[in-house]
């Protein structure tokens, strides 16, 4: 169906809680690259709950890794600020959808890689420059979702 990737992502509860949305809609998780914490981290499992049986997890060291998983052709980076919004974005069943570190995005290199596959969540009122990352991966995966399912 679909794939999610966080790129050395920091916060062990943002993770936990993007497996759990994982689980519930049966995508894959991927986490590429420097982890920012221990994997068996009681916060990590702790934002899980029980769901972590139901999550299919892959481990990539670098991006390089997850294209060669995933094909370069179905990266989708989801970043702030982005050229376009995610509601524009034709999103193709077997797509990753890309997420950088809640603190620094996803590495420049990538960005100009994919920059015509990279979209972003609109911020109306400009006084937050991004959401959460467990947010923003619930508010993209259900659009790709809603676009390949008659829901």
């Amino acid at each position: 169906m679909f794939h999610l990737a966080l790129w050395e992502p920091e916060i062990p509860p943002n993770t936990g809680n993007v497996a759990r949305l994982c689980a519930a809609t049966g995508t894959v998780l991927h986490l590429v690259g420097r982890i920012g914490f221990r994997i068996d981290d009681r916060s990590l499992k702790r934002a899980g709950l029980d769901y972590w049986d139901a999550v299919e997890v892959r481990f990539h060291p670098t991006f390089a890794d997850l294209e060669t998983a995933v094909g370069p052709d179905h990266i989708v980076c989801i970043e702030t600020p982005a050229p376009r919004y995610y509601t524009r974005a034709e999103f193709r069943l077997g797509d990753c959808l890309v997420f950088g570190s809640e603190s620094k995005g996803l590495p420049p290199e990538v960005r100009e890689r994919y920059a015509a596959r990279t979209f972003g969540i609109p911020m109306p009122t400009g006084t937050v420059r991004s959401l959460n990352l467990a947010t923003a991966a619930g508010v993209v995966l259900y659009e790709a979702l809603r676009q390949r399912h008659d829901w």
